[in-house]
């Protein structure tokens, strides 16, 4: 049967097979290429049951990984879940690697599989390859590699030391995940392995050059340098200098300087923050993320349609499945958690499309190098690699699409007896509203400042780490106590938090907790 222009469609009703598939997909591509100019990694596509799709679900979306208990603790709750109704299950995940491997549910009916092509296999996949945070902070050439190798080594530990020793590590480092990455600034860290062998040359340097005759020379006790003291401190009450302190990546100092940590123990935690300084990128993004997936796979959607490649009752499921993903919730809906980033972003590129080639005058006056650039394709295309979601919202929430999502700014300030409105989207209030917004998708105010300051090596071993309160806002003390003892289980020695206010700098509150027994 002839589709629109005549042409047949690629396929009809629900039911698909590996011949659909490739054909759908062979058509997605050329139209992502050719029309979208989207720059992709090889895509490798994979269909699951819904079981694995929990599966992939419980460890956090990657093909391969180690064991962990809480990996089936996951499972077992979205099993439940999921089987009684209470909650779906996403149609696709889709991993930042060389190739792009996307799950694609052997459930999904033929109009779904291409909804679920168009948005992972090229949406996401240009993002993670053009996204400048991405090429920085995440390496999909060998993250399955060392995926590979994790497994086998937390496997190998599990054999040699036991189940229990291998958990209390990892526990302990998964409780600590958020504080195991590099924020500001990627540095190039040895490993285990390096620092080894490093020390196994100057072993062999020192065997080499031995003479026995310089152990009759007399040793002349060496003075102490100005500014240092007798327990290796410098007298003005800082931290060796080779500590490199203030130190952000708690991770990386503990498996680096912990006392107590075995060999073994130091790689698991390079492993853990290896990890989560891959997903790094991810939790910068999510709004440019879904939103550059979302955004594709609508406009792919819409050309195949009008080119005659799917039917009316394929592209009115879409539009019923597209829809309610960009969903957006009013903030006295009881549904309402926060803004959709599916809506948000998706509302966003396609205002940037709109703006670059049909731009209105006051589009002129608020975003004058983007208004009126003509190729609205290219706009985004560098916006979605420049960016990230908190410069990406202060860029480009341009003030008609601040009236059309009907934002507004709450002041919510406890010595007050009620919450008041601070911003509303008119004149006056598009600036204070884009900020606030923008702040929201800041790292630096939703996550905690937590460093390490300073630890005694040649006393009682304390270590000391330093909260700096951003807006006043503290910790809860029960979660702070019990993620210290996380720390203190790996540092093998006290531990203690201190707080202090960023803009006083006064100490709002200490905890401390001793090393384990």
């Amino acid at each position: 049967m002839a589709g629109r222009k005549g042409r047949k469609p690629l396929f009809e009703g629900s039911d698909w097979n590996f011949d659909t598939l490739k054909r759908t997909y062979d058509a997605i591509a050329g139209l992502a290429s050719d029309r979208l100019g989207l720059d992709t990694y090889p895509n490798q596509l994979e269909i699951i049951t819904s079981e694995q799709m929990l599966d992939a679900y419980s460890s956090i979306g990657m093909p391969v990984f180690y064991r962990h208990w809480s990996f089936g603790k996951r499972f077992s709750i979205d099993e439940q879940m999921y089987r009684k109704g209470y909650a779906g299950l996403a149609y696709e995940i889709v991993i930042n690697s060389n190739p792009c491997i996307a799950y694609l549910m052997e459930e999904n009916s033929m109009t779904m599989q291409a909804l679920v092509m168009a948005h992972a296999s090229f949406g996401h996949n240009h993002f993670f390859k053009n996204n400048q945070l991405f090429q920085e902070w995440s390496d999909a050439e060998g993250i399955l590699d060392y995926l590979q190798f994790a497994k086998r080594y937390v496997a190998r530990c599990e054999e040699r030391h036991g189940l229990a020793a291998v958990e209390r590590v990892l526990d302990a480092a998964h409780a600590l995940m958020d504080h195991g990455v590099d924020r500001y600034e990627r540095r190039s860290r040895p490993s285990l392995a390096q620092e080894e062998l490093k020390a196994q040359e100057r072993r062999e340097h020192a065997q080499a050059i031995y003479n026995d005759l310089w152990r009759t020379v007399p040793v002349i006790p060496a003075k102490p340098e100005a500014g240092a003291a007798a327990d290796g401190r410098r007298a003005e009450g800082g931290p060796p200098s080779h500590l490199g302190l203030p130190e952000e990546n708690l991770l990386y100092f503990i498996e680096k300087f912990s006392p107590r940590l075995e060999n073994w123990q130091r790689e698991i935690l390079r492993i853990v923050r290896n990890i989560a300084q891959y997903f790094y990128p991810q939790k910068q993004t999510k709004v440019m993320n879904e939103g550059c997936a979302t955004f594709v796979h609508y406009t792919l959607m819409n050309m195949m349609y009008d080119e005659g490649l799917i039917t009316e009752g394929s592209m009115l499921e879409f539009i019923d499945s597209h829809t309610q993903v960009v969903a957006q919730p009013s903030f006295d809906d009881p549904r309402f958690s926060g803004m959709n980033p599916y809506a948000l972003g998706f509302a966003m590129m396609q205002d940037i499309y709109r703006i670059a080639t049909d731009p209105t005058d006051e589009d002129k006056a608020a975003m004058p190098d983007l208004a009126g650039s003509g190729d609205g394709m290219a706009a985004l295309r560098k916006a979605w690699a420049e960016h990230r979601d908190e410069s990406f919202i202060l860029q480009y929430l341009s003030p008609s699409l601040i009236r059309k999502l009907r934002l507004f700014k709450l002041d919510d300030n406890p010595r007050l007896p009620h919450m008041r409105i601070d911003a509303i989207h008119d004149e006056r209030g598009y600036a204070r509203v884009r900020r606030a917004l923008a702040r929201q998708y800041d790292l630096g105010s939703r996550e905690p400042n937590i460093q390490v300051t300073d630890v005694n090596l040649h006393g009682d071993r304390r270590l000391m780490l330093t909260h700096r309160l951003h807006d006043g806002v503290g910790l809860d003390e029960s979660d702070a106590r019990a993620v210290l003892r996380y720390v203190a289980t790996l540092w093998g020695y006290a531990v203690r938090l201190v707080g202090i206010d960023a803009e006083t700098e006064t100490t709002v509150y200490a905890y401390e907790v001793d090393g384990p027994g």
